[in-house]
């Protein structure tokens, strides 16, 4: 499995792909943030807080990550070396997970350089330092599961097709039902059945509160494991 994370990676950063979605993530991001007027830029809000980038990244995330997994597998369809892949003496759990962890990897270390955010916020703050590190801990931890989730999401939709595009769309189509489908349904519909906590969105805000109830992160593991399973059986059928 090491082997097909290296091979990812190294595939993510030999071609544009890798630098293109980190800059992709960063840009867009602190132009929100620091530069466009808007309820997002934190230099308007008053508050020396991150919330505006809790808020806004879930939802660069759901169009960035299947950018990234779309070429997964549909690429190795589209090349004929699927066939070639699966032939090999790797298990095909492992082959999948190495291309899952690859695309969590790349977008984990998109995430790191935000982290000059905390300290930029932590120095404006007044008395200085004065940060809710607990909910800001929370909200990375919370970013971080949705990654799991969302590339879960993006690896199993890179097998419906060769056609990367059309594993994109169906990739972004998929996520934003889950992360906000059932809170929009539950809107539509005033029910007590709370139906936004079948959704991603209610489960990440809870862990954006800073603090870890098993039951999002069974939520989050759930989701991620439900689609590499269904990954690994498409596969299987091929």
């Amino acid at each position: 499995m090491l082997a097909i994370i290296k091979r990812e990676i190294n595939s993510f950063f030999a071609s544009p792909i890798g630098y293109l979605v980190i800059s992709l993530f960063l840009v867009i991001n602190g132009l929100f943030l620091w530069v466009f007027d808007g309820n997002y830029n934190i230099l308007d809000s008053g508050f020396a807080d991150l919330s505006s980038f809790f808020e806004l990244a879930p939802w660069i995330l759901l169009f960035l990550i299947p950018a990234v997994t779309m070429r997964s597998f549909s690429d190795e369809k589209k090349m004929g070396t699927l066939e070639l892949l699966l032939t090999k003496p790797i298990k095909l759990q492992n082959i999948v997970l190495g291309k899952y962890f690859g695309a969590v990897l790349l977008i984990c270390i998109a995430l790191i350089p935000t982290l000059l955010y905390v300290i930029t916020i932590s120095s404006l703050g007044n008395p200085s330092g004065n940060l809710d590190i607990g909910s800001t801990v929370g909200s990375y931890i919370g970013l971080l599961f949705l990654v799991l989730a969302y590339a879960s999401i993006g690896i199993f939709t890179s097998t419906l097709s060769n056609n990367q595009i059309v594993a994109f769309i169906i990739a972004v189509f998929l996520c934003f039902v889950l992360y906000y489908g059932f809170e929009g349904l539950s809107v539509l519909f005033d029910s007590e059945l709370s139906i936004e906590r079948f959704g991603m969105k209610a489960h990440f805000d809870s862990i954006a509160r800073g603090v870890l109830d098993t039951r999002d992160i069974i939520y989050f593991v759930s989701v991620s494991v439900l689609f590499i399973g269904l990954t690994v059986l498409k596969l299987r059928k091929e």
